[in-house]
């Protein structure tokens, strides 16, 4: 597990150099309506894609069951390549620079998708999944922020400079992958699962393969379905927020602030907040996911409703840090329960499944985002909006499963 938190903090300083290059290029250099379209423009050909990789990112992987290091080895190589085609680009701005954004980010959930697929092969004693989760994400969090003064330093050279750094660290990452144990490359039968297969399943009517794979049926509505659905509304209210709030502050700043302390001021709260929420999933103990995911339902909803109802600094800011921590503790329980309830033989396809609907749904929170009025209260009443359908979607079936226990003692 050491390992696979180190190259994690590797994944993850590589990511936030080439995050710095595109931001200053797409957002930050240009005026505010030029800013809209090259947005809406990055929002499209990222969301078109992703509805033909959805079947083929899981399908590709399960083809490599005795490859999963050579897998995260590519992944890792690749982005680096493609900054290098970035690097290119980014003065300029020229269009080629949104298809070779689109391969950083395709690369970049390949590798997650692999390396949570393994975590339950490297889990030591006494370890509970979701701990394990966030204690790997919060290194990478932290592995991020240490190299972001890196990433401002190298910009001030040159705008290429993030981007030849963040090819020669994630080729240090290709290498670093061969260093997990051996047992992470030993699966067999792999195949492609759906998202209704993986409802089948948990309640009882996907046949004898569930059984054979150490499946315990339960009746009713599977809880990683409802688990993805919450986290669905959790991932459109970030992008939501990230676009709408970038746009809005630039002309409007918060109730007595000026445009760039608004701008800061909910940057750092989306940031903290997201680094307390990984915080939160390392200390908690003998928590279901459900429960951890009812919590951040509540809170989410809480927020954003007081959000809408009194617009004011606080209120906001509230809400954008409480969009961090529940994004980020709800993906920890999501990803507890697909390793704790799905076999072993559907693991990776359901969490390329679980990647691909997540990132359409940031998509669909950021195309909102950027077609709406900068209006402020009308911003937080589409954003409680957004959480009242997930938490509508997704509370029953959470709470019944909650109510009934988990037979798996592991996850704790």
């Amino acid at each position: 597990m050491a390992k696979l938190i180190e190259l994690h903090a590797v994944h993850s300083a590589g990511d936030m150099l080439i995050t710095f290059a595109l931001a200053s290029t797409i957002f930050f250099s240009v005026p505010t309506d030029e800013a809209r379209g090259r947005v809406a423009l990055y929002l499209a050909v990222t969301m078109a894609p992703f509805i033909l990789l959805a079947p083929v990112i899981g399908p590709l992987l399960d083809r490599l069951p005795h490859g999963r290091r050579a897998a995260m080895a590519g992944a890792l190589l690749a982005r680096g390549m493609l900054a290098l085609v970035i690097a290119s680009a980014v003065v300029t701005g020229g269009l080629e620079l949104y298809p070779a954004a689109l391969g950083v980010m395709v690369c970049s959930k390949a590798y997650n998708i692999v390396r949570a697929a393994v975590v339950p092969r490297l889990l030591p004693p006494r370890v509970s999944l979701v701990k394990a989760n966030a204690r790997i994400t919060l290194t990478g969090l932290i592995s991020a922020g240490a190299m972001a003064p890196v990433g401002l330093a190298l910009n001030a050279i040159g705008e290429r400079w993030p981007l030849y750094a963040a090819c020669a660290i994630t080729v240090t990452g290709a290498l670093m992958s061969f260093r997990l144990p051996g047992r992470v490359d030993l699966a067999k039968g792999e195949r492609t699962a759906h998202l209704a297969e993986l409802a089948d399943m948990r309640s009882g009517r996907g046949g004898n393969e569930g059984q054979r794979s150490g499946f315990l049926p339960r009746v009713g509505d599977s809880p990683v379905i409802k688990a993805l659905l919450a986290n669905s509304a959790l991932r459109a209210l970030s992008g939501f927020l990230l676009f709408f709030m970038a746009f809005l502050l630039r002309g409007e700043p918060l109730p007595g602030l000026g445009a760039a302390l608004s701008l800061g001021l909910v940057g750092v709260a989306a940031g903290v907040g997201n680094g307390m929420g990984n915080l939160l999933g390392n200390w908690l103990r003998e928590r279901s996911p459900e429960l951890i995911l009812l919590a951040v339902l509540t809170v989410a909803v809480t927020t954003t409703v007081a959000a809408t109802v009194s617009y004011l600094a606080v209120t906001v800011i509230a809400v954008c840090a409480a969009a961090g921590i529940c994004q980020a503790l709800g993906k920890l329980a999501l990803d507890a329960l697909i390793q704790r309830d799905v076999p072993e033989v559907v693991r990776t396809s359901a969490f390329a499944r679980s990647e691909t609907t997540l990132q359409m749904s940031w998509v669909l929170g950021g195309a909102i985002g950027i077609s709406l009025p900068l209006i402020g209260p009308l911003g937080m009443g589409v954003a409680a909006a957004l959480v009242l359908v997930g938490a509508g979607l997704s509370v029953r079936g959470l709470l019944a499963t909650a109510r009934r226990g988990s037979p798996h003692p592991r996850v704790r």
